[in-house]
């Protein structure tokens, strides 16, 4: 049978061993960013480990959700050349051709059937 430690003596001895832990408080979202994708968690509990100078953090809990990292979705640019290809595939004015690449992100396929139907 286990004996359970009660969180003062777990604290003094993870002191003794030469390690901090604080909580941090009021944390509404953590964000991991990668190559591909951005991690999004919402209301996590947030916890700081110092062992031997370093930090640790640990992150418990929220709702977890994955995106697009923001600096591709802003950078969704319609080119000139793009927009002048689905004008003349579509007959429609350069501005349109535009608009619908924006509404497409990018797709000229999809801008395409868009603008013909």
């Amino acid at each position: 049978m286990q004996r359970r430690i009660n969180p003062r003596e777990a604290k003094r001895m993870m002191q003794r061993m030469g390690m901090n832990m604080d909580a941090v408080e009021d944390v509404k979202q953590v964000v991991i960013k990668t190559q591909s994708k951005e991690i999004v968690i919402e209301e996590p509990e947030v916890a700081i480990l110092q062992v031997q100078g370093q930090k640790i953090y640990q992150v418990a809990g929220g709702k977890v959700t994955e995106r697009a990292p923001v600096a591709e979705q802003k950078s969704q640019t319609v080119s000139e050349e793009d927009a002048r290809l689905v004008a003349d595939q579509t007959g429609k004015s350069l501005e349109e051709a535009k608009k619908a690449l924006e509404e497409c992100q990018g797709n000229l396929a999809k801008a395409i059937l868009l603008l013909q139907s």
